[in-house]
């Protein structure tokens, strides 16, 4: 694959610039719906999408938390100029349409609607294919110069509702569809119809025109293809179209369809789509519906009620500055109160920092208990010293306190004088003495009974021997282990040489 040059690359480049710029200059709109509403409101709120194509979100999703600012901020960064609200109460249906972001707001009560299916159901042939939908319908206003100043505006809204064109450059194949708006200035209500917009060409016979579309006719009856051109023979009468001055015009350049020539004339016929709607105006307000009213449709005023209306909404909104400015007072002494204590807790933090230096440089009353207690344990010493015998145990009670604070697995501390006793040499050669009711044994010197006592473990063989002498036989010969015990069980009540003579003999005899 070949690639691009720095020209094509400059001209794609210049090509979306201009695109996008021509995207951005045309009206966007979000059509959607607020609070609870049926499924045929549902299935209009699409169908009106379907018309605003391709201007607009196709699949907007709405949810029951957002609010009107939610989409008034959302819209700015895309590039949306208008609003279409639908709502529904239990007496009617009302559609609200607003520009962005500073209104005017316009309410309209839709008296009847028809769906895109219901108007495709009732045509015995349809026009209607996806191709459509890529390019902006053409508008058709009707009926909208008439005096009054609500008329002009909602005019002025609607046009700018949809792209405008320039009818010197504008590309005929490009407009397939048409929005039309027809006002009745006696019943003051809006007729809004949607149609798919057809071409073809005039001054030629209904055969010829058969044999220039697509599917060629069945001419098995025919016997000259002159019946054909000439008389039309076997078509129905529902394939003729009745044109005539009210939709023949001439084509300033060449449209789509097989015979739409430039400069020849052709006939623009429409084929209604849906949906349909019957709107009547209700009310214009100021803004986003937070303004004054500057039309109401059913209630009239004189002007001393709106200049008091006025007056009463001036009196609202500066009240509104007052508090906020309040507001905004109050803040400022929170902060300013929070800096204060802020610096007073520093402050406090600094001051106990100081002190607990200070106090430091002090002695620790903890040592000064020790001190009392090590010249405490000295007056013993020195009072055993010089008497000769033991203090009692009331004369010196801090030393009382010292000797329990040695835990109790030393006992050679809680002795006292008594371990004092005790000379170098018995430390060094392990020599201690104690009394005890036996006599005076050696200290620190486990005594063991005299004798030797059977089961004591010598070895790995007794233990053998012992875990496997239920399965020792003894044979009738063997009248050495046949002594008995108390319960008839056989024992060994033979100790010393005899028994180990025995046990050597019945080893030997295995």
């Amino acid at each position: 694959m070949k690639s691009k040059t720095k020209s094509q690359k400059k001209a794609r480049a210049a090509a979306n610039h201009v695109a996008q710029e021509a995207y951005s200059s045309v009206p966007h709109s979000f059509v959607f719906h607020r609070g609870q509403i049926g499924k045929n409101v549902g299935q209009l709120i699409l169908d009106v999408r379907k018309v605003m194509e391709p201007y607009t979100a196709e699949s907007l999703k709405v949810r029951r938390k957002n609010v009107l600012k939610d989409f008034v901020a959302v819209a700015g960064p895309l590039g949306v100029t208008h609003f279409m609200i639908f709502n529904k109460t239990p007496s009617s249906v009302n559609m609200r349409v607003a520009r962005l972001p500073k209104g005017p707001m316009l309410h309209f009560r839709v008296l009847k609607y028809s769906l895109i299916k219901d108007v495709v159901s009732s045509l015995k042939k349809h026009r209607m294919h996806d191709q459509q939908f890529t390019h902006h319908p053409l508008l058709v206003l009707n009926n909208f110069g008439s005096d009054g100043m609500q008329v002009k505006l909602m005019a002025t809204m609607f046009q700018h509702m949809f792209p405008s064109i320039n009818v010197h450059k504008v590309n005929l194949n490009n407009i397939k569809r048409c929005v039309l708006l027809n006002y009745n200035t006696e019943t003051k209500e809006i007729e809004f119809r949607h149609y798919s917009l057809k071409v073809v060409p005039v001054g030629m016979s209904r055969g010829v025109k058969k044999l220039m579309q697509e599917k060629f006719p069945n001419m098995s009856k025919f016997e000259d293809i002159s019946e054909l051109l000439m008389k039309g023979a076997n078509l129905s009468e529902s394939e003729a179209e009745q044109d005539g001055e009210h939709n023949i015009t001439e084509l300033p350049q060449a449209y789509s369809g097989r015979g739409n020539m430039a400069s020849q004339q052709s006939a623009v016929r429409l084929t209604e789509i849906g949906p349909r709607m019957t709107l009547q105006l209700t009310k214009i307000e100021e803004g986003m519906g937070e303004g004054n009213v500057l039309y109401h449709s059913m209630i009239s005023k004189s002007e001393e009620e709106i200049q008091e209306l006025l007056n009463r909404k001036e009196v609202q909104l500066k009240e509104k500055e007052e508090r906020r400015k309040h507001q905004e007072q109050n803040v400022t002494k929170k902060k300013e109160k929070l800096e204060e204590n802020k610096k007073k807790s520093l402050e406090g933090m600094k001051r106990k920092r100081s002190s607990a230096e200070e106090d430091s440089e002090v002695e620790d009353p903890g040592m000064q208990n020790e001190a009392v207690a090590a010249e405490s344990d000295d007056e013993v010493e020195y009072y055993r010293q010089a008497v000769g015998a033991e203090p009692d145990e009331d004369m010196f009670p801090s030393a009382k306190k010292r000797k329990r604070a040695f835990p109790a697995k030393y006992p050679g501390r809680d002795k006292g004088a008594h371990s004092a006793k005790r000379s170098v040499s018995e430390v060094r050669t392990g020599r201690g003495w104690k009394k005890s009711k036996d006599g005076e044994k050696a200290f620190g010197k486990k005594t063991k009974p005299a004798g030797k006592t059977f089961g004591a473990k010598k070895g790995g063989r007794e233990n053998k021997f012992g875990a496997k002498k239920k399965k020792f036989e003894l044979n009738k010969k063997d009248k050495l282990f046949k002594s008995k015990g108390h319960n008839g069980n056989q024992s060994f009540k033979k100790k010393g040489a005899g028994a180990r003579q025995g046990f050597k003999q019945r080893k030997g005899k295995g």
